[in-house]
């Protein structure tokens, strides 16, 4: 590829790359997956596996997650990728096992704005010439995501690859398609 300056002078494009695989050498940290420290009061597991448009778990992907807490307040803690056992960061980061699966300590995000619950997710995976941006709403209050406006622009099969589901024990299960006939809705910014 040829790409012309604004002087008129075409210089070689550089080769694209993409954002993957190599996040094992600088980006996981100490406790990264524990953005509440785990069985503290309110906290839950939020997991899920990671499929590539064939249907095959991603072993080597990485999640980030950001939320309010329980009552809707945006953590301002200063250091969130030095945990202190104790805070709660908000904010939290992890890859996936070999079988795909990614998994958080956290809490229920609360409303924000009285707006509809939820946890933004940033994907990264090899194959990506970008990271993806995705939402994990919480599948409690039907009324909430009625009314959310990302929500209701989705068709019915759209809105449930954001929707989380509750497990027997509090936590979430969610799991993300970044391609095929399941494909997560992901967001432009």
């Amino acid at each position: 590829m040829i790409v012309s300056t604004p002087e008129g002078q075409r210089i070689p494009g550089t080769a694209g790359q993409t954002v993957g695989p190599f996040f094992g050498f600088g980006l996981p940290y100490e406790l990264g997956n524990e953005i509440a420290h785990p069985w503290s009061p309110g906290s839950i597991v939020l997991t899920g596996t990671v499929y590539q448009g064939n249907g095959d778990p991603i072993p080597d992907a990485m999640i980030e997650i950001w939320q309010a807490d329980s009552d809707g307040t945006i953590p301002e803690v200063r250091g969130s990728l030095h945990r202190d056992k104790y805070g709660f960061t908000g904010f939290g980061r992890t890859g996936t096992s070999d079988e795909g699966r990614y998994t958080f300590w956290t809490r229920n995000p609360g409303a924000v704005d009285g707006k509809a619950p939820f946890i933004a997710v940033i994907v990264f995976s090899r194959g990506l010439p970008d990271k993806l941006h995705t939402r994990i709403y919480l599948p409690d209050d039907e009324a909430a995501l009625a009314a959310d406006p990302l929500l209701a622009s989705l068709t019915p099969e759209e809105r449930a690859t954001l929707i989380a589901t509750r497990a027997p024990d509090g936590g979430l299960r969610h799991d993300i398609h970044l391609q095929g006939e399941k494909e997560t809705v992901f967001l432009a910014y």
